[in-house]
């Protein structure tokens, strides 16, 4: 049986406040298969914020077609992540399933590029 994960400890307003979290559209997938967990590598349009890329643990659910288009929340503030070879600049976000497995975590609506999640 599923057993999410606790609660975390509770933070200040400004704490969290520190986190910038983006939305961005994904503009390119590739495969990613040096990667230890089977991943893509996104390329993802933050508009101001420029052109980024990220790798997803999101094979389970997702085809690199459909991902063309689909607008994502991304950390941009976390800095640069070295993934074997690959520089991974923003963290793409998402919720585990009963599985395991990684869902993206969306706008219901479509927003600009950039927007910040308040």
């Amino acid at each position: 049986m599923y057993a999410p994960e606790e609660a975390k400890e509770t933070i200040t307003w400004q704490q969290f406040e520190q986190t910038d979290i983006r939305v961005g559209t994904i503009v390119e997938v590739n495969e990613f298969p040096e990667a230890r967990k089977p991943a893509y590598k996104l390329t993802v349009d933050l508009g101001p914020l420029g052109i980024k890329r990220s790798s997803a643990q999101i094979t389970k659910h997702y085809t690199p077609e459909e991902l063309i288009g689909q607008q994502v929340l991304c950390v941009v503030n976390l800095g640069k992540k070295q993934i074997g070879k690959y520089i991974s600049e923003v963290l793409v976000t998402g919720f585990e399933d009963e599985n395991k497995d990684i869902v993206l975590a969306q706008p219901a609506s479509k927003v600009p590029n950039g927007s910040k999640l308040i």
